[in-house]
């Protein structure tokens, strides 16, 4: 290309591929002022401008205004500067907008109304501090003043929301939030918390506790397809209640058999094992395996014969 070529608007609309409207406006605010004029007053345009055209098209395409543009070819700033600002802002409204389809997802599904919007909304728009607040006075409803032994508990309880969540993370994160909120479900969770402090025998180390025992003892009638009023279940029930009454310690009656029950229907309550659930989603954990089947067999199982 010749490097004194001078090219007229029109030209330079065909090479840049922008509209002579667009030029002109260009070389009027300065941003990329013509080279010089023919003899009939035509403006003309060289190499340069040619490629300062090419780098406002590219620059503009990328969303960054024209006030940074002129500044960047007045080399007030350097492009990278630039575009490291720009990298930043456009990571900021992509996590806006994967916030707000999440929400709108959210809504979509669960038919949700007005209010139950604006919350999620709401929830869905915290900041990290914002969102450690919140958790942090859920685990002190569920676990504050307890036994230290429940810190690790507490820890495995705790969401972190990544920096840079998937979608399904954010729609997590949101029911996870309303569950956290809700000072009902906070008390449930004590009662659970209260419940397993109660099973243990003073100075016993760690032991499985019952939900995981009936866990382990019914997976394998589920298994097998064994109902809970089959004469086939009545050995599972007096396995689990003997291994409970040895391991808090109480004879295995029908006293133990209704603390262990009251135990059991508090923890199947559905929104721990949603929590539970969400809380993988959030954390990227592997997901974990449900619960309420078991706990269900087994409380319709040791509910009949409690009523023999």
């Amino acid at each position: 290309m010749d490097g004194d070529a001078l090219y007229a608007i029109g030209e330079l609309a065909r090479r840049t591929g922008l509209t002579v409207k667009a030029i002109r406006f260009y070389s009027d605010c300065g941003i990329v002022p013509p080279t010089g004029r023919s003899p009939a007053g035509y403006r003309l345009y060289d190499n340069d401008a040619l490629a300062r055209l090419e780098l406002v098209r590219t620059l503009r395409d990328l969303g960054i205004d024209l006030p940074t543009i002129r500044k960047v070819l007045d080399r007030e700033t350097t492009l990278a500067q630039v575009a490291a600002a720009h990298a930043e802002a456009l990571a900021t409204q992509i996590r806006v907008l994967r916030l707000r389809r999440a929400v709108a997802t959210a809504v979509a599904r669960r038919g949700s109304t007005p209010e139950e919007m604006d919350l999620m909304h709401r929830l869905a728009r915290l900041s990290e501090d914002e969102r450690r607040r919140l958790v942090d006075g859920f685990l002190d409803a569920a676990f504050g003043g307890l036994d230290a032994d429940l810190t690790g508990i507490r820890r495995t309880m705790t969401p972190e929301l990544p920096d840079d969540p998937e979608d399904e993370q954010v729609e997590a994160w949101i029911e996870l939030a309303e569950l956290a909120a809700d000072p009902e479900f906070g008390a449930l969770m004590r009662r659970v918390a209260e419940q397993h402090l109660a099973d243990r025998v003073r100075g016993e180390g760690p032991r499985p506790d019952a939900v995981a025992m009936v866990r382990d003892h019914v997976a394998p009638a589920l298994a097998a397809g064994v109902e809970s009023a089959s004469p086939r279940a009545d050995a599972i029930v007096a396995a689990v209640t003997a291994r409970y009454a040895g391991l808090v310690g109480h004879p295995d009656d029908a006293t133990l058999r209704r603390r262990l029950l009251t135990l059991l229907e508090t923890a199947n309550d559905p929104r721990r094992e949603s929590y539970l659930r969400l809380l993988a989603v959030v954390n990227g954990w592997p997901p974990p395996d449900p619960l309420t089947p078991a706990l269900t067999w087994f409380i319709d199982a040791l509910r009949a014969r409690s009523d023999r």
